[in-house]
């Protein structure tokens, strides 16, 4: 045998197979540095949102390194395994961004002895404060078993030599000795990855955060209280600072605030506390008002099954007409409502059409929100104004119509419809949308820009602005109520004060009373006030990652009856046909290229 015919055979068969070998390695390799990836998911479920990537390129946002300790890690069931890997995806495209900036390890909690890890359980747990621990009960090799784990992470965060620390709960707590069955885990778990990406921003924003913003609550002319608004003002305190504020005629009550909401004013505003809020806008201050143009009894409602509806003429609406938006004092009506329970009724549950469905608009703010719940809501119109841009923000149904001018409400006005109502002409036609939230940007001109108080117009302080020097906002909700919790009251051991908090059942998220009859009803009120809160005041790197909708799809049980036999055994021929088929191409290709060798030969 020469040389040549050995180097065809061996040498020259290894040095390809070594090739291959090498080129396999360094793919690998390269492949570890360069992280490249193409997501073709409908719900774009592994891309980060534009906020996201915009708020973590900003080297001025994150300006020294924050360490996430997240403990997920060790023996888990592999729902929670996949949702860990969810984490450590959604992270890792966090540091691709931020670079080191963004540090991240997992720990094992359960390691090292007894007394390390109930050491390590009570700095997580931190009084309550930190994260709260999730037993899971699960099915294993026919053996029930149990689980504890801490289904949330530790923040640090150094700037200017203080350290701040904040914790992020990924899923929810449960209490010792009942816990989660693992069928119970998968809308849990569903809604956590819907959450995951809010909630890391969201806690890294926290951390970062230099100064906050001063939004007021007005008072003094019967707005919401205090303990109504618990739940609204819990969503927004970790972002910014919150106030209560009465003007008392005072030239310099807003001067250090950003933002007003007005929330269900009850009685008319003076012509002074109109002035210290106009000039509040023209100086570029952002008011957000939730207000009823009309009055009504429930309680006579409920009695005698109808009742008249009163005028509050609060002379705020006239101000805001200056602006370019207009309340009206009627009622909007719709289909697509909240059913009312009515006692004693032939019908208990009535489609109750005044209490309104809104839906949502394709605005920043109430993109991909949950309808929003709005009782007694008036009709919202546009005044077009000169460097005035006017948006509606939440919309009634095609099939919606509106009442007179302080209409009488009446029980049996659904009744009066039937199965099918149609509350107006051609139901399906969308030009019968009304407007139930708006929203004005621009530069406006002042309320008083030809009738301004004496007293203000005659004192150097009052700085009177016949214009907006800067650009302002006006959002105007046709209801009062929508961010309204009810509370309960507890008295303090050894003393005559009383604790106020918010019913256990949401508000903000259900009707109390449907929920306690177990009728799944969600309400979008939440998010929306979130994100108009976060629009309103400028911060809008959150508004399109809250809004997002990342659906778990369930397996459809009637195709798998189907279709289950058909694609075990496609699933099954497929694969081998195609190593057989490739197995006897190969050895064609072989036998054709060692005949002609062999002839060569």
């Amino acid at each position: 045998m020469n040389f040549k015919k050995i180097f065809d055979k061996y040498i020259y068969n290894w040095t390809i197979l070594l090739f291959i070998f090498v080129g396999i390695i360094l793919v690998n390799i390269i492949a570890s540095l360069i992280s490249i990836k193409i997501d073709m998911t409908k719900d774009h479920r592994y891309s980060l949102a534009n906020g996201t990537e915009i708020f973590l390129s900003k080297k001025e946002n994150i300006e020294s390194r924050i360490s996430i300790q997240i403990y997920l890690e060790g023996n888990l069931p592999s729902e929670i395994t996949n949702f860990k890997n969810a984490i450590k995806s959604k992270l890792k495209d966090f540091k691709s961004i931020a670079g080191n900036r963004i540090e991240y390890i997992f720990v094992n909690p359960n390691n090292g002895t007894k007394e390390a890890q109930n050491e390590l359980f009570a700095q997580i747990y931190d009084r309550g404060q930190g994260i709260l621990p999730l037993e899971i009960s699960y099915l294993k090799d026919g053996e029930q078993r149990q689980v504890m784990i801490w289904p949330g992470a530790k923040m640090s965060y150094s700037i200017n030599g203080i350290i701040k620390e904040s914790s992020i709960q990924f899923l929810p707590g449960t209490k010792p000795g009942s816990p989660y069955g693992l069928a119970q885990m998968t809308d849990i778990i569903e809604n956590a990855h819907n959450n995951l990406e809010y909630n890391l921003i969201s806690a890294i924003r926290k951390l970062t955060q230099k100064e906050k913003k001063r939004i007021a609550f007005l008072h003094g002319h019967g707005e919401l209280n205090l303990y109504q608004t618990q739940r609204a003002r819990a969503l927004i305190s970790s972002y910014f600072s919150i106030a209560d504020i009465t003007l008392n005629d005072s030239i310099a009550a807003l001067d250090d605030v950003d933002g007003l909401i007005i929330a269900d004013p009850q009685t008319p505003f003076s012509t002074k506390d109109l002035y210290l809020i106009d000039q509040f806008v023209m100086k570029g201050g952002k008011l957000m008002c939730f207000m009823n143009a009309l009055q009504i009894d429930e309680d006579t409602l409920m009695t005698r099954g109808v009742v008249n509806t009163l005028r509050k003429n609060l002379k705020l609406d006239n101000m805001l007409f200056d602006y370019g938006i207009k309340l009206n004092e009627n009622y909007v009506i719709d289909v697509q409502c909240v059913a009312k329970i009515v006692p004693f009724a032939d019908q208990t549950f009535l489609p109750w059409f005044f209490q309104v469905l809104a839906r949502p608009s394709k605005h920043p703010i109430t993109r991909n929100v949950e309808p929003v719940s709005l009782k007694y809501v008036n009709e919202i119109q546009f005044v077009p104004q000169e460097n005035v841009a006017l948006c509606p923000i939440l919309n009634s149904s095609s099939n919606s119509n509106k009442t007179g001018l302080a209409p009488l409400v009446s029980l049996s006005l659904p009744l009066n419809y039937g199965k099918n109502p149609e509350l107006v002409e051609n139901p399906e036609d969308e030009k019968n949308q009304l407007c139930l939230a708006g929203l004005a940007e621009g530069y406006f001109q002042s309320h008083f820009k030809n009738r301004i108080v004496s007293e203000f117009a005659n004192n150097p302080d009052s700085k009177y602005k016949s214009k907006s020097s800067e650009e302002g906002k006006v959002m105007v909700v046709g209801n009062g109520q929508f961010i309204a919790n009810k509370y309960d009251s507890i008295q303090k051991p050894n003393t005559e004060e009383f604790a106020y908090f918010p019913n256990e059942i949401n508000d903000l998220r259900m009707d109390p009373e449907l929920a306690k009859r177990r009728i799944p009803l969600f309400f979008g009120n939440q998010e929306f006030f979130q994100n108009l809160v976060d629009y309103m005041m400028g911060d809008n790197s959150v508004l399109d990652i809250r809004s997002r909708q990342i659906d778990i799809k369930e397996i459809d049980k009637e195709k798998i009856k189907l279709y289950a036999g058909f694609y075990k055994v496609l699933n099954m021929i497929v694969p081998i046909s195609i190593i057989l088929l490739l197995s006897f191409i190969w050895n064609i290709l072989r036998k054709k290229k060692y005949l002609k060798r062999n002839t060569t030969y």
